[in-house]
């Protein structure tokens, strides 16, 4: 059987847990050109200050970090370390035909810890709770990778 077409329950989640995690990252990206133009700050780059539609009144303090952009910003590239592996590491895991139940509790646990971590960070919880959410997270993409190697190498 092809592993990855939708008669196959193990693609379809993956495919679901990784279409949500697509969407958390353009999301992320969204979110913070929204909290850019809310508060009409956080902008990265000295060709942000020059007028235009967006920015009618351009000044440097503009470029001054601000932690409301910043955080999300943050959370974006956190974001981008994390869930590329996951998709990566979760397709290889599909192609060597896991245990249905098995794969959804992985796939499904990635999906809620990323979650769950953005919470954490959104709401300034401390470094070790968004650390236990990352290191569950990181834990799952890992074995996802090991499990793959230990099938094709035995």
């Amino acid at each position: 059987m092809n592993s990855f077409n939708l008669a196959n329950p193990v693609f379809v989640a993956y495919a679901i847990a990784a279409s949500l995690m697509v969407l958390k990252i353009m999301g992320q990206g969204w979110m913070t050109v929204y909290r850019m133009s809310k508060s009409d700050s956080g902008l990265v780059s000295p060709e942000d200050l020059r007028v235009g539609p967006i920015n009618k009144n351009p000044r440097p303090e503009q470029l001054d970090v601000n932690d409301y952009v910043d955080r999300s910003r943050r959370m974006h590239r956190n974001d981008l370390e994390n869930i590329p592996a996951f998709l990566i590491a979760g397709l290889l895991f599909v192609a060597v035909d896991p245990n249905l139940l098995w794969a959804q509790i992985l796939f499904y646990g990635f999906v809620v810890v990323r979650l769950l971590h953005a919470v954490a960070y959104a709401t300034k919880q401390s470094h070790e709770m968004r650390a236990t959410f990352y290191s569950i997270g990181s834990v799952i993409v890992i074995y996802l990778a090991i499990h793959v190697l230990v099938v094709m190498i035995f």
